[in-house]
């Protein structure tokens, strides 16, 4: 069993109401106890004294490059670049080449992040076709094949009025078709 104890630092996590100096034990890669006086014998010690301990934030509008350009950025680079921000968790828009509107590319995208990520790549398929703001998505493929929200990112969804106005009432009946994602 590996075990980690980071001590003093400031703990903050609004989700239990916690911002005090404390200790956190970490087992096996799970936070096991956090309490202002802990002890863990053989475990790893960090301190942490001024610096602050907070559970890993969330980026939900990140633009990776791939596919398409990987000269760019990868989602591997992409996801380290994350991590050493202290992002746990990536949400990368469909302003890929090509566009993340498809089963195909969400699939792509859901298995290179599996192998190679080292956060949590959660992909936002395109609303529209192209993101072109015209033609809906097919955002039930998309959502089964990993997509966790759906964006044009910039683009407005739409041709005209009546268009805009059809294609998000569209979207947002096919959305709510499908259960929301929960991981554990």
């Amino acid at each position: 069993m590996s075990r980690l104890l980071i001590r003093n630092g400031r703990v903050i996590d609004p989700s239990r109401g916690w911002d005090e100096v404390s200790n956190v034990l970490v087992e096996d890669d799970r936070i096991a106890a956090v309490a202002p006086a802990l002890e863990a014998g053989d475990a790893q010690v960090i301190d942490a004294s001024g610096l602050v301990v907070a559970p890993g934030f969330i980026d939900m509008h990140v633009h990776l490059r791939e596919p398409g350009l990987e000269h760019a950025e990868t989602i591997e680079s992409g996801s380290r670049a994350a991590a050493a921000g202290g992002f746990t968790s990536i949400c990368p828009m469909p302003n890929t080449i090509p566009v993340n509107d498809n089963a195909p590319v969400t699939s792509f995208m859901v298995e290179r992040a599996r192998r190679f990520a080292i956060v949590n790549v959660f992909p936002v398929g395109a609303i529209t076709k192209d993101s072109a703001g015209e033609q809906l998505a097919d955002i039930g493929a998309m959502k089964e094949a990993g997509a966790v929200a759906h964006s044009d990112d910039g683009p407005p969804v739409m041709n005209s009025a009546a268009t805009s106005t059809k294609a998000s009432s569209r979207a947002a009946s096919a959305c709510a078709a499908f259960p929301p994602v929960r991981k554990t």
